[in-house]
């Protein structure tokens, strides 16, 4: 196999402060290949959102730090970038799509504005040519009005319109990736599928690979190449997306799937899993999701399981496999 594109090895990333150590992020590797679509699945509080600030090196400071792990990009290792050099990269060769389009797009400038602005930082375009550019991409991404709606500003917009915004200042630089970060939340399901056939339409026409972080798997079954199941800051589960949902491996991965309601079975009480995400401040010794595992034994508490290869290909967190 080819070179990836995104190699990150051994990502730490905490949270310290006096009276807590949080991880997380605990040790993770993935790999995205170039135009490879790979999502990055798991619960609230699993690391998915972390791990894309950590690759965008954005995350929070003073308490939050990337204690140890590569991100290889292109040959490069992020973390080795001074500032400066970071600041080339993001934008213009990965761009991100932030969760919440209402708080990341800036109230007090236009959508116009906004665009052009990494036009002209990144292409040393000037403000003409940057609007003249603005409204193609809004185009492109199916805006309509874009003449028009350039010269608004955010909250003239609706929630489908902003996040097609967000799609547009992503991807207006046709960057080698893009990380979207639950890019359809709180959109109605018929803008939802828009969005996904637009990225889908993205990574076609520009060859750009895309890391879609989500906790909804019917995305996942629709867009994925890859998927990453992460649990409690690590990755358990690593596979082609058809082997995913055929033959998961992981108690957690199986657990996620069957919560998942079923049209063709009917039951009083959809399935959960038992128990909750252990606190990252605060992990127990063995395998995280062992006191939720209905197969854990002894030994699933006391020994930290590896990621280990279980078939070609297939990478699972478990010693039970």
């Amino acid at each position: 196999m080819a070179e990836p594109l995104l190699a990150i090895r051994d990502l730490r990333t905490y949270f310290i402060s006096k009276d807590a150590e949080v991880h997380a992020v605990d040790g993770i590797d993935i790999d995205v290949q170039r135009g490879q679509i790979v999502c990055i699945v798991g619960e609230s509080g699993c690391g998915k959102s972390m791990t894309s600030l950590s690759i965008m090196r954005l995350v929070p400071k003073p308490h939050g730090k990337i204690v140890t792990g590569q991100i290889i990009f292109d040959g490069e290792d992020l973390l080795q970038l001074k500032d400066a050099k970071m600041a080339d990269v993001r934008g213009n060769d990965i761009s991100m799509i932030f969760q919440e389009p209402m708080t990341a797009l800036n109230p007090v400038l236009t959508i116009g504005e906004q665009i052009g602005e990494v036009l002209i930082r990144h292409r040393g375009l000037n403000k003409r040519q940057a609007l003249e550019q603005s409204i193609e991409i809004l185009k492109f991404v199916g805006v309509p009005r874009a003449n028009e709606i350039i010269r608004e500003y955010p909250h003239q917009l609706s929630g489908g319109l902003r996040q097609r915004v967000m799609i547009a200042m992503a991807m207006v630089c046709k960057p080698k990736l893009l990380i979207a970060d639950e890019p359809t939340t709180a959109l109605d399901v018929t803008i939802q599928a828009q969005v996904l056939e637009l990225m889908k339409k993205m990574r076609e026409e520009t060859g750009t690979a895309i890391i879609l972080i989500t906790h909804d798997l019917g995305v996942v079954a629709d867009m994925a190449d890859h998927v990453v199941v992460m649990y409690a800051g690590q990755v358990v589960e690593s596979v082609h997306a058809d082997v995913i949902f055929d033959t998961p491996k992981h108690p957690y991965t199986r657990a996620l799937l069957d919560s998942i309601p079923s049209l063709e079975e009917e039951k009083d009480v959809l399935y959960s899993i038992p128990g909750t995400v252990p606190n990252a401040a605060n992990f127990p010794q063995g395998c995280r999701f062992a006191q939720r595992c209905p197969l854990a034994q002894d030994s699933c508490f006391a020994t930290m399981p590896e990621l280990r290869e279980v078939e070609k290909g297939h990478f699972v967190r478990c010693d039970l496999i």
